[in-house]
């Protein structure tokens, strides 16, 4: 079974400093991030910044690529000749797409740098960009809310993660996370979110200030739409177009819902109100 692609910012990535190692047949190595995405696979989706050529070490590129956040380094290798050509081929700046592998340098004991070879790297627009933001923004707030409650419990474990309705990939990250990492600047994160939102609303710096109505609106929908196990996400989304709200609105007031604690997500793709 192949190991899922995780839409991450940079920020949370670049900030990781613990590896887990597996004792499975194929011993894959997962970078923890100090929110508890354990990553072996990332799906990037960004600004390419710049791209060298390395000729080094089996190296034939490495590239930047840059989210509201922080920067991706991402590398391509000899034996992925067709993403290196990729890369050398594409304007900068451009969108880009990348699939790939988590990858760990450790020069020395207790100094760890993370990066991504790539396995796909593909041009794509400025809405697939801001779609993949709003996807981080989703995920990293569920990791927030999994830690704040973890961090209510006494030894939080994962299953007790998983009986409060978090996907045990989560569940099992973040109890692990709150083993290693210490004093986790949740506000820090939560402040990171907005930043990121931001980016892809009207272009200002900060949130508009006043969604009350909006989120009237979608609370609404979602009350409507919602079964046994949740409203599906992009099903409130059309809906909401239905009733004359704009795509973008509608994401920036799911996620503020859900920074606010209104509503959770039970599955991947799945809302429910609080």
């Amino acid at each position: 079974m192949r190991e899922p692609a995780w839409r991450i910012f940079a920020a949370e990535y670049n900030e990781s400093n613990h590896v887990i190692e597996s004792t499975g047949e194929k011993k894959p190595r997962y970078v923890l991030t100090p929110l508890g995405a354990k990553v072996n696979r990332l799906f990037i989706v960004g600004v390419l910044t710049d791209v060298e050529e390395i000729g080094a070490e089996g190296i034939r590129r490495r590239a930047r690529v840059s989210d509201p956040t922080g920067m991706h380094v991402v590398y391509a290798e000899a034996f992925e000749p067709e993403v290196a050509s990729i890369l050398a081929d594409m304007d900068v700046p451009s969108y880009i797409a990348v699939v790939g592998k988590a990858r760990i340098y450790e020069p020395e004991e207790n100094v760890l740098y993370v990066s991504a070879r790539a396995e796909m790297a593909k041009e794509v627009d400025e809405k697939t960009r801001d779609h993949w933001i709003m996807e981080a923004c989703r995920g990293t707030l569920m990791r927030i809310n999994a830690m704040k409650d973890a961090m209510s419990m006494n030894a939080a474990t994962s299953k007790q993660l998983r009986e409060l309705g978090y996907p045990p990939m989560v569940a099992e990250g973040v109890s692990e996370a709150l083993k290693v990492y210490k004093d986790v600047d949740l506000e820090g994160y939560e402040m990171m979110v907005r930043d990121a939102i931001s980016f892809i609303t009207t272009g200002k710096k900060e949130l508009r200030k006043d969604y009350a109505e909006e989120e009237e609106k979608v609370l609404e929908i979602i009350a409507e739409m919602q079964k046994e196990e949740g409203a599906i996400w992009d099903e409130v989304i059309q809906e909401a177009e239905r009733r004359g709200m704009e795509r973008k609105v509608v994401e920036e007031v799911m996620v503020i819902l859900l920074e606010k604690g209104q509503i959770y997500e039970p599955q991947l793709g799945k809302i429910k109100m609080v």
